[in-house]
């Protein structure tokens, strides 16, 4: 028989909040996956390591995922991911690929995912707690309210700050500067939370305050200024 791939989203960085069926599939599977050339050096094995210490027993694969957004260097790499994972399926083994927050949030996991469910294999998706509710609870705030809308941008947007409601802005990054300057432009509500629930984790609660320079760990939850 063929194994089963199982996407597992560890959470935002706290090992506490992995879920427990996420610790029972890690517990369960042949064989880790991870995001990297050198598995342990992933964040997400790390925090799956602080929550099961057996991990450290079990056989590790690493995948590399390249942060790029050159489309020929991309589909090589999720080729190479797909036939190195079906041939661990091969072996009728269960794999579980770790993947930090949620799986079906920009989750890099999505691409693989889908090839080797089209070549044939069964595989599962296993919720994460995403980085921005985490982020949300951080702050001892709610992100919505009533009939208060929810918007999760990938990257700064002048438009995406008309929008109403709650908006989330993950993975800034390298474009924190940009947004920043939107953010002070816009005269909105602005809370920034870095390494959310991990090492070096850090707060600030206004775009005056907040850094032109972001890890890649961060996201700017924004609201207008009479929601806040």
């Amino acid at each position: 028989m063929k194994g089963k791939l199982y996407g597992v989203g560890v959470g935002p960085g706290d090992p506490e909040l992995l879920t427990l069926q996420a610790v029972r599939i890690i517990r369960e599977s042949d064989v880790i996956l991870v995001p990297g050339k050198v598995p342990r050096e992933s964040v997400a094995w790390q925090i799956a390591r602080a929550g099961i210490p057996e991990l450290e027993e079990k056989e590790t694969v690493g995948v590399e995922m390249p942060m790029t957004r050159e489309k020929e260097r991309l589909q090589e790499a999720h080729r190479k991911a797909r036939e190195r994972i079906c041939g661990i399926l091969d072996e009728g083994k269960r794999a579980a690929f770790l993947t930090l927050g949620d799986p079906t949030v920009y989750s890099t996991y999505l691409y693989v995912h889908r090839q080797v469910q089209e070549a044939g294999y069964e595989t599962q998706i296993v919720n994460g707690i995403p980085s921005f509710l985490a982020a949300a609870a951080r702050l001892n705030e709610g992100l919505v309210e009533n009939t208060g809308q929810l918007h999760v941008i990938p990257a700064p947007d002048r438009e995406a700050l008309e929008l109403p409601g709650t908006r989330v802005f993950m993975k800034a990054g390298k474009q924190t500067g940009k947004l920043k300057k939107l953010l002070e432009e816009a005269d909105v509500s602005a809370r920034v939370v870095e390494r959310c629930g991990m090492e070096g984790e850090r707060v600030w609660r206004s775009a005056k305050e907040m850094p032109a320079e972001l890890s890649y760990y961060s996201l700017v939850i924004v609201k207008d200024r009479e929601e806040k």
